[in-house]
């Protein structure tokens, strides 16, 4: 027994470490495929700081408590109990009764190491419940495990069973042997077993140990073996890679990818937009293109979904989903790695389907017309029932591209795919990189974009307005703005330059929020400028659409402006504006602190330079309906919340309102739902599944609330056209409406100042701009 024992596991090991150690060293290469990655080394000492903190402390699992919990005890039991296997080969090797030196009979460790395996054994369990209560075969697309390979996560999940039944076990096969009687410290848990193999001989004992010893080497041995032979197998591979992209993440200190968009590099250094290299990688073309970090992203996804049922398009029935657009990409990373790692002679040998693979284009070429994409991208359902073109079939030798472009366009870029991944998988960034390829390059973008493009370029906005209105928000207003060149010589005369934005100039319903922080700044004694005529579009819809170089232009000429203008501090209302300034500008040079008009409002109440006056009650509607107060909801703006971690100041300001109550909807903070703008998402049609505004409209109307409160012009406008569907179809009440945050205040204000002028209340007029 014991020679077959010996035989049996020298010879799976040196085989299950050979292969995997080859598998590591192949996909190290494939990984040092990528372009270069700029800033992933710096600050190591705060790097090592987060890796412990996401590893040990599990901090971006802890958000997902049971689950969190439950995987903490894996992780730790699969790190933990690595001594348990090396007591398994000392016991095939010197005998049932050894034991590790020094630490072995220990009663310390021996308890620990029965209680890690007991509880790993029932936190595995526990996911395993967990995976089939959340299986696709209940809830279809609504499962976060739909699309998700199975059989690997079945087999890892066994896999653990099987070994930390085998360490109990082992304990109590051990406990047997050593004599022991009745309940004891060194066998805590293993108690019941030890008393259960008592009566047997100590030969009989022996080689039950040895047995069992081995089945827990061939088990341990089997899994490596497993994913020796599936590079691909993430659900397993993570365990190692996951350690390495946490260091390398873009933000040393533990934050998101989220916030700016990196600068655009080619093979690791900056382009010149004014005069580019001819030989200048622009995006990202072909999976070899993206850096070696973004592959890294693609080789350390787990399948977790967790991204995906966060995801506002996959859950409004299109066929985008961030984990398998992750997965696609891996599959097709590693299908395509031998024709990229062998040269052109070498090639011609490769077999047809890695040649095949090879020559797929990345992103297929956009085919909507005026009814939508055709073919299986529009109903949902590519290849494996999931929408994306290639998904499970990576070197199938197609000749199909990799990613269908209904996958690529339809992402908001809200950022809840980043802020979900426990292994920080940076999928913004990957979708913008593939976007600005398929404008720069290929001219492939969805025909709505044109108009976009045209605006921007010809007229500085959006909508393509005529720029000399860009002032014509402020004619109504009792006090004059001041304007830069003309009221003021220089930005450093006030404290703020108040950056207005394309929606808050031109948008019938943004004009609102604008009128209103212009004249709550005037209350406050706040002295501030705009820029009039002299200011243009920030660039966040053309950079989102994937247009770098008009982002460019227009980004090049406010730095510019504002440099000039000796700006300093600024107060902006559109959360995208916010975002691009307070951020991206940076890259450009300027430094400036920016503020969103929430923040700025909230820091005047407690400063009681404004004060909220409370509604008379029974008046208007706006209080004294009920103790509770008039019910409020407050829907976090993507580029405010998420990307930029704005989540208090509004609330605060909502909470500091007389007569309010503010209702949470069930998706909040930073499981906020898109509104769907985003991504310059705003200046497209939604053609495929439920359109995303609705989706969440019908969840601020559940609530009950009579004012959907936000603190961005593009969440308004698709708030309120979702409003307005709601209620035509008489599924929201006709008083519920709309509203900024700054308009709430301004309105609770002027009860204490003077009455509310008739073309300033709250609904907002017939008529407006919409998208």
């Amino acid at each position: 027994m014991r020679v077959a024992a010996i035989v049996i596991s020298t010879v799976i090991t040196l085989v299950a470490v050979a292969l995997v150690a080859r598998t590591a060293a192949a996909m190290v290469g494939v990984i040092r495929l990528g372009q270069p990655a700029v800033g992933r080394t710096d600050r190591p000492g705060q790097r090592w700081l987060t890796l412990l903190r996401e590893t040990i402390g599990h901090s971006r699992l802890a958000k997902w408590r049971l689950v969190g919990v439950a995987h903490w005890f894996v992780f730790v039991g699969f790190g933990a109990l690595f001594f348990t296997l090396v007591t398994a080969y000392g016991q095939i090797y010197a005998g049932p009764e050894w034991a590790l030196p020094l630490v072995g009979h220990w009663w310390p460790y021996e308890a620990a190491s029965e209680v890690i395996a007991f509880l790993t054994l029932a936190a595995i369990l526990t996911l395993m419940v967990i995976r089939q209560v959340a299986h696709p075969r209940r809830r279809g697309r609504g499962s976060r495990f739909a699309g998700s390979t199975f059989w690997q996560a079945y087999y890892v999940e066994w896999t653990i069973v099987a070994i930390a039944v085998c360490i109990l076990v082992l304990r109590g096969l051990e406990g047997a042997l050593a004599g022991q009687r009745g309940w004891s410290v060194h066998y805590p848990l293993s108690t019941p077993l030890v008393a259960g193999f008592t009566g047997m001989s100590a030969g009989a004992l022996g080689t039950a140990i040895l047995a069992v010893a081995t089945a827990k080497i061939v088990v341990s041995m089997a899994w490596f073996l497993v994913i020796a032979l599936n590079a691909t197998m993430g659900v397993a591979w993570h365990r190692f890679s996951a350690f390495f992209n946490v260091w390398f993440k873009r933000e040393a200190d533990g934050g998101t990818a989220l916030g700016p968009l990196p600068p655009m590099r080619s093979r690791g250094e900056p382009i010149d937009f004014e005069d580019p290299g001819e030989d200048d990688i622009f995006g990202v073309g072909a999976v070899e293109e993206f850096t070696w970090k973004g592959l890294l992203d693609f080789t350390t996804c787990t399948e977790c979904g967790r991204c995906q049922s966060q995801c506002p398009a996959w859950n409004t029935g299109k066929p985008l989903s961030p984990k398998l657009l992750v997965t696609t990409l891996r599959d097709h990373t590693y299908a395509k790695a031998p024709y990229l790692q062998a040269d052109e002679e070498a090639r011609a040998s490769l077999p047809d389907v890695v040649r095949a693979e090879g020559e797929r284009p990345l992103v297929g070429p956009t085919t909507a017309s005026a009814d939508g994409a055709t073919g299986d991208a529009a109903t949902g359902h590519g290849p494996s029932g999931h929408g994306i073109t290639g998904y499970g079939v990576a070197g199938d030798g197609s000749g199909t591209a990799v990613i269908d472009p209904e996958v690529l366009w339809g992402c908001t870029t809200c950022g809840a795919c980043v802020e979900q991944c426990p292994v920080d998988i940076e999928h913004v960034d990957h979708v913008m990189d593939m976007r600005r390829h398929q404008v720069l390059v290929e001219s492939e973008f969805p025909s709505e974009l044109n108009q976009l493009f045209r605006g921007l370029e010809n007229k500085g906005n959006p909508w393509n307005m005529n720029p000399s209105a860009r002032l014509d928000w402020a004619k109504d207003l009792p006090f004059e703005v001041p304007v830069l060149g003309g009221d003021v010589d220089s930005l450093g005369e006030v404290e703020y330059l108040f950056w207005v934005g394309c929606a808050g100039a031109y948008d019938d319903r943004a004009k609102r929020t604008t009128r209103a922080v212009a004249e709550l700044l005037h209350i406050a004694g706040v002295s501030f400028a705009v820029l009039g005529e002299a200011e243009t579009c920030s660039g966040d819809p053309a950079r989102r659409a994937g247009n770098e170089f008009v982002y460019q232009m227009l980004a090049q000429q406010n730095v510019e402006t504002l440099k000039e203008a000796g700006a300093t501090k600024a107060v902006v209302t559109c959360a995208h504006c916010f975002n691009t300034i307070k951020n991206e500008y940076r890259q450009l040079g300027l430094e400036l602190e920016v503020v969103h008009h929430t923040q700025l409002l909230n820091r005047l109440v407690r400063e009681k330079k404004l004060t909220p006056v409370a509604a008379e009650a029974g008046g208007n509607g706006s209080a004294g309906n009920g103790s509770a107060g008039r019910p409020i909801t407050y829907h976090d703006p993507c580029y405010l919340g998420r990307h930029n971690q704005v989540y208090e100041p509004p609330r605060e300001l909502l909470g500091a309102l007389p007569g309010v109550e503010v209702r949470e909807m069930p998706r909040s903070g930073k499981e906020s739902f898109c509104c769907g703008a985003g991504g310059a998402r705003m200046w497209m049609e939604e053609r495929i599944g439920s359109r995303i505004n609705l989706n969440r409209t019908e969840e601020a109307v559940a609530t009950g609330a009579d004012q959907i409160a936000t603190g961005c012009p593009f969440c308004k406008t698709m708030l309120s056209d979702g409003l307005t569907q709601k209620q035509s179809e008489g599924a929201a009440r006709d008083e519920v409406e709309v509203i900024d945050v700054a308009q709430l205040l301004l309105e609770s204000v002027r009860r204490g100042t003077l009455a509310p002028r008739a073309a300033d209340s709250n609904a907002d007029d017939e008529g407006v701009t919409s998208r």
